[in-house]
């Protein structure tokens, strides 16, 4: 029958035509949301770059082309009024949240200029220092208090204006807004290094020990005095919280003392970047060490482009003096892999050979071709920019960007492709839900975890340790174990709903999950049906009759406990109960569900009249008579 269901108040019945589901309560909590970045890029610029103007719609299908997404063309639009000046038209680019080396002007003319075939991949290079000596960054062994990951690089001879110097700080915008997860992951501090003088040291003091005069302003501060003075700044104030409960803080010195920055939070104003500057010291420091990497391999390619020797840059040596380490970051060496011509022509649909693969990723920024090894393998260089490459499913996805995704043949992938269908333990909860809800019985949805007293002390069972699965730390109360009967959340709809009319007849075919040591999880889940009455009467024939017809669904007949001894072959499926003495129901009146199938005997479940302790516990005044079978048996 078609259903229609309407929610009304806090715990009410949801209705429906011919079914009525009933809800408990529980607090909802708003989902996290991951959206696209946008980036906003002066259009003549750009196109300036790209080698000729192109019109909205030429632009929007490139980017289609791309992968990427024209959000919006400010030239017809209202534009801001910059200083005393119009706004230029702008172009407003959604970036794939997993394409770090687009997030600024520079990345994406860059990747674009490179799928036009106007340009070819950089060679990104490490140069020495003009005096041979690299800059050097000393991590102390306290900084693993707090932030233990540092890195850094120096950009020599660079040339900014002012389109490049707010690239330059929009680009660790974006990454602090993105990648580094609002700075906890990665925070970033660039320097004007002609300022200061290493070696650097990284190190993690007391609040109080650290005293400097901050970004842009002219009184010097301590770390507590930093923390107060910005909690009302509408920027950083939302990154206090990172460090501001920790004894120590994270603090980069020069030889002289001079504080560079108090990362995350803020820089120093004795070194800070201005369009004047020429060279520029980078220092990265997180609590991730992968991210760590990737955020400075972005950060260096993107404006390395400007250096009087474009491309290049000057690595910093880290030595770490709680294990006496020493390395040179960043590493811009490409990362070499290994793809199947094979799995990208069956993923695409297409036949192409090695070469031509080898070609089409050469639009990507990628340096392939064809491998020496074997003919269904391309060997395949991952620029450093590219960090989001890391299966030779991402590169079969560039493949299809550069071979074009209107050009790719549509057809059905009849290699790989399949038909779904249920998996039978569905099929026959979808039966049973079915042949419940005809019979007059509401469908409840409670939740899976509960309290430990839920599944056990109320009603009336003893957990022993070995039978459900904990919670290591539970938010609350309600949630310390997972179930292991469907009981608990029949019974607490129940309580939530017991100010409607009586009788209640309600269902649930769930799961419920046990420990299994045996097994290379150590759990493992089960499928039940569980049914509830609850009324002025007992309603133990009503049960009992439910059971009675979903086992006759199930093609499994009543037998009586002495036909299935007398006579151990009769029929194939066949069930029967017997007296059962269980705290959990009233003293003689439960009773165990035996079914036997084939050979195969087993006990499916149980069913009874609630002993009143468990009605107490619960709030319930009148007596409710349940059911809990395990379907699984049938399949």
């Amino acid at each position: 029958p078609s259903l229609w269901f309407l929610l009304s108040a806090e715990g009410s019945v949801l209705s429906s035509g011919s079914v009525q589901l009933y809800l408990s309560y529980f607090p909802l909590h708003s989902a996290t949301c991951l959206i696209m970045p946008t980036i906003a890029v002066d259009k003549a610029a750009l196109f300036r770059e790209l080698g000729r103007d192109y019109t909205t719609e030429e632009f929007d299908e490139l980017c289609f082309e791309f992968g990427i997404e024209l959000d919006e063309d400010t030239t017809n639009s209202d534009r801001p009024i910059v200083d005393g000046k119009q706004e230029p038209p702008q172009l407003k680019i959604e970036i794939p949240a997993n394409r770090y080396d687009m997030l600024c002007f520079e990345g994406i003319a860059l990747m674009l200029n490179i799928f036009l075939g106007r340009r070819s991949l950089p060679n990104y290079r490490l140069v020495a220092p003009p005096d041979g000596e690299f800059q050097k960054l000393i991590v102390k062994a306290d900084t693993m208090k707090i932030r233990p990951y540092v890195s850094g690089a120096v950009l020599r001879n660079i040339t900014f204006d002012q389109a490049r110097y707010s690239s330059f700080i929009a680009l660790q915008d974006k990454l602090h807004q993105n990648l580094a997860r609002q700075r906890t992951l990665v925070s970033i501090g660039t320097h004007d290094l002609d300022t200061i003088k290493g070696p650097f040291t990284y190190d993690a003091l007391p609040p109080k020990d650290i005293n400097f005069i901050p970004l842009n302003q002219t009184t010097e501060m301590d770390g507590e005095e930093l923390m107060a003075f910005y909690e009302n700044d509408k920027h950083l104030r939302r990154y206090l919280h990172i460090i501001r409960d920790s004894p120590v803080y994270p603090v980069i010195y020069d030889s002289r003392r001079v504080v560079c920055s108090l990362p995350p939070i803020i820089n120093g104003d004795h070194s800070k970047i201005t369009l004047n500057t020429k060279n520029v010291f980078i220092e990265i420091t997180a609590t991730d060490k992968t991210k760590l990497e990737v955020v400075n391999k972005i950060m260096v390619t993107m404006f390395s482009e400007y250096t009087s020797e474009p491309f290049t840059v000057e690595p910093v040596t880290i030595v770490s003096e709680h294990n006496n380490e020493s390395r040179q970051a960043p590493d811009l060496a490409p990362r070499t892999t290994q793809a199947e011509v094979a799995y990208i022509n069956q993923c695409c649909d297409l036949n192409l050979t090695s070469g031509e693969i080898s070609r089409l990723l050469k639009k990507m920024a990628y340096n392939a071709r064809p491998s020496k090894t074997s003919s269904d393998l391309i060997d395949v260089d991952i620029p450093p920019t590219r960090a989001d490459v890391l299966h030779q499913a991402d590169i079969m996805e560039d493949v299809a960007i550069s071979y074009g995704f209107n050009e790719l043949p549509r057809s059905f992938p009849s290699k790989s492709g399949t038909i779904g269908q249920p998996l039978p333990v569905n099929k026959l909860t979808d039966i049973i839900r079915l042949e419940a809800a005809m019979a007059g019985w509401s469908e409840v949805l409670p939740l899976i975890l509960c309290s430990n007293d839920e599944n056990f002390a109320w009603l009336n069972r003893k957990d022993d340790g070995n039978t459900a699965i904990k919670l290591a730390n539970p938010k609350t109360l309600e949630f310390q174990v997972v179930r292991t009967s469907l009981l608990p959340g029949l019974l607490k709809t129940i309580r939530e709903n017991r100010k409607h009319s009586v009788p209640m007849k309600i269902f649930e075919v769930s799961d419920v999950a046990f420990k299994d040591l045996s097994l290379e999880r150590k759990s493992r889940n089960e499928r039940h049906f569980a049914a509830a009455w609850y009324g002025k009467t007992s309603g133990f024939e009503v049960v009992h009759g439910l059971l009675d017809r979903v086992m006759a669904m199930l093609k499994s007949a009543f037998i009586t406990a002495e036909e299935a001894l007398d006579n151990p072959a009769v029929g194939s499926s066949n069930y029967w109960i017997e007296k059962l003495n269980d705290p959990t129901y009233f003293p003689g009146h439960a009773a165990s569900i035996h079914v036997r199938i084939g050979e195969k005997e087993q006990v499916i479940g149980t069913f009874g009249i609630l002993h009143p302790t468990v009605l107490e516990k619960y709030e319930l005044r009148y007596p409710v008579s349940a059911v809990e079978i395990n379907i699984e048996a049938f399949l």
